[in-house]
């Protein structure tokens, strides 16, 4: 079959779903342009009129999946829900997603080094690209602000009394290493449905942030110890 012309046009979401697929099977390192460009039956050269470099390429699928988890989660967060609600609705939207897309979900886990060791002007680095830095830069922020939303509904839960008290931080980054971890090990037709795996998730993190309590009672406070 003839690969298609640089001035076709084609839909930058599927080449961002092949990009994370070919990603996914071949690591960053192996992946190539033509690997990437063949799984939508383009050239090589109308990839690089699409995007500039495999660099700026691995970035997009990153920064469009982070994108749609964001606005997501901001709309649930700002319902008038219980916290144990609302954080339900977020761990579940998160990880359908991650199920519907689970190449995205693994370039999250697998591909996130290869943006963190780019450094300008550095030999080996995968861009010294002044301008992809400054995207890197920002995309990394975003990430930061997706974590502070989880962040967020866990400390209003703690000062609620709906939650027991955790150190939030911690407890952030252990669920969503656990989510996006899903787009390692899930595969579509399996045992469980991608809404199967997430309610799962979400009772397991909602209740040990209750500790199982009974409906109205209070959530215990663990404090630290002073000097631990």
């Amino acid at each position: 079959m003839a690969r298609k012309p640089a001035d076709q046009s084609v839909n930058k979401m599927d080449i961002l779903l092949a990009a994370a697929d070919v990603l996914r099977r071949n690591g960053y390192e192996a992946t190539t342009m033509k690997d990437i460009a063949a799984q939508v039956n383009l050239t090589a050269a109308s990839l690089y009129h699409h995007f500039k470099s495999k660099d700026f390429l691995l970035l997009s699928v990153l920064e469009t999946g982070l994108q749609v988890a964001i606005d997501q989660m901001e709309r649930i967060l700002h319902t008038p829900q219980p916290c144990a609600d609302r954080l339900r609705a977020m761990i579940t939207g998160h990880i359908v997603d991650v199920t519907a897309n689970p190449a995205v979900g693994a370039a999250m886990v697998f591909e996130i080094r290869s943006l963190m060791n780019a450094r300008p002007g550095i030999a080996g680095s995968i861009h010294s690209d002044a301008a992809f830095i400054e995207r890197r830069d920002a995309f990394f922020r975003q990430r930061d602000a997706f974590e502070n939303l989880f962040r967020r509904i866990i400390k209003e839960g703690i000062a609620a009394g709906e939650f027991r008290e955790v150190d939030a931080a911690v407890f952030t980054r252990a669920m969503l290493g656990a989510h996006n971890w899903v787009g390692v090990w899930y595969r579509p037709g399996g045992r469980l449905t991608g809404q199967e795996v997430a309610a799962i998730m979400a009772d397991t993190f909602i209740t040990s942030l209750t500790g199982g309590l009974a409906e109205g009672q209070p959530a215990p406070l663990h404090r630290a110890q002073p000097g631990r």
